[in-house]
């Protein structure tokens, strides 16, 4: 403690360290709000562990595990990029949206009744669905492996296909633009070790596509007929046809992205 206050005596301290400081303390902090939740939380506490056993064998002489752990650390970047992989890949596109340079997508507000009307009418029969609403980040990657339709966004359209008898029912269905662009894609599934394991395949996919994308996901239950919004890794449950035009309304214009309650992490019941 000495030598640091000795430290901090005799070095010149500048408005400009003062801002340093606070970019690095930034990028830490939106780094930790990154992996929050997430395996990268508990990949990047075995690291920090990592350190500072190696920092004990430094200390104590410990040459045998010292060179170990040095050969180690020397791939310690290959292995961060491969680790991150998912996080690194959601923090660049959120660093390239669209909406950090003040552009929103706007083509998806004259549709809500649509959306709305088509996910109470599966909720009342308890027929499954799963439809995702791009907006800034684009999901061509996804559209490529469903069956294209390029099609006006409608009720009708929306309930036919995911009817049980049709061969498109099981995937998700990406909104565009007030058009239906594909039908029956597959969704990377959320891997978050903190997730019920009572979640069916359609919510983790739903979170899935959520945290590596800003698009806005509805889920409806094939067993309970209950409704879904998942935005930002989270998802909102148990949403009745008015909250969920609200919520909808909320996530495409891109208010209160955040502000998401009844979390399954919270409530973890069976869907």
């Amino acid at each position: 403690m000495d030598s640091m206050l000795e430290f901090f005596r005799f070095t010149p301290f500048s408005i400009r360290d003062l801002i340093d400081i606070a970019l690095v303390a930034f990028v830490i902090y939106r780094f930790l709000l990154l992996i929050r939740g997430t395996r990268g939380a508990q990949m990047t506490f075995g690291i920090v562990m990592l350190l500072l056993f190696y920092g004990v064998t430094r200390y104590y002489r410990l040459a045998a595990v010292q060179w170990l752990l040095s050969n180690i650390l020397t791939y310690i970047v290959f292995a961060i990029i491969v680790l991150y992989q998912s996080e690194i890949r959601r923090g660049l596109a959120n660093i390239g949206a669209a909406s950090i340079l003040g552009h929103h997508r706007r083509g998806n507000e004259g549709h809500y009744e649509e959306i709305v009307l088509a996910a109470t009418t599966l909720a009342s029969k308890k027929i499954g669905g799963l439809l995702v609403i791009e907006r800034d980040i684009g999901l061509k990657n996804y559209l490529e492996n469903g069956i294209a339709l390029d099609a006006v966004l409608t009720y009708d359209l929306l309930v036919t296909i995911f009817s049980p008898n049709t061969p498109l029912h099981d995937g998700a269905v990406i909104v565009q633009q007030n058009r239906i662009v594909a039908a029956g894609c597959f969704l990377p599934l959320t891997l978050d070790p903190y997730l019920s394991k009572e979640l069916g395949t359609r919510h983790r996919a739903a979170i899935g596509i959520t945290e590596e994308t800003d698009a806005a996901a509805i889920i409806v239950s094939e067993e309970t007929g209950t409704i879904s919004l998942a935005i930002g890794g989270e998802i909102t449950r148990d949403l009745t046809g008015a909250s969920l035009r609200t919520a909808l309304k909320n996530a495409i214009e891109g208010r209160s992205k955040n502000r998401i309650s009844h979390l399954t992490k919270q409530h973890p019941k069976a869907v």
